[in-house]
C-alpha cells in the first residue's frame, strides 16, 4: 500500500499496537496510552511512511508549519516520547538521520 492510500487512514496497526488517531490513543493488550494533537499527527505521519524515510521538513511543515531549529528539537522530543510509548515491542524502532528525517521501522508483518 502507497502513501497515497494511507493518508487517508485514522487506524494504523504497529507491531503489537493499535493507533487510533482521531482517538489519539496507541493501545496494547489492555494498556492505552492518550497522545497529545502533536504526537498523534506525528505518529500519523511516521505510520503513513512506516519502514521509509518521513522526510524533516515534511514533518515540521505538515505539524509545526514551518521548519525552524527550535522546531526540529521539539520534533525531537516528541519523537522520543512516541519511543517510549512503541518500547515493548522489540520489533519497531525509531531512527533519526541527522538533518535528513526519521523512519518508524517496524520489522514485522504487521
Amino acid at each position: 500500500m502507497g502513501h497515497s492510500a494511507l493518508e487517508g487512514r485514522d487506524n494504523f496497526n504497529i507491531g503489537i499496537y493499535q493507533f487510533d488517531y482521531k482517538l489519539r490513543i496507541i493501545s496494547s493488550q489492555n494498556k492505552s496510552e492518550y497522545l497529545s494533537p502533536k504526537e498523534a499527527e506525528l505518529l500519523r505521519l511516521l505510520c503513513i511512511h512506516k519502514n521509509d524515510l518521513l522526510p524533516r521538513s515534511k514533518a515540521l511543515k505538515s505539524i509545526w508549519g514551518e521548519d525552524t531549529y527550535f522546531h526540529g528539537r521539539s520534533r525531537d522530543v516528541f519523537i522520543t516520547k512516541l519511543s517510549k510509548y512503541l518500547k515493548k515491542d522489540p520489533t519497531i524502532e525509531t531512527v533519526s538521520l541527522h538533518a535528513k528525517g526519521v523512519r518508524l521501522l517496524v520489522t514485522n508483518k504487521s
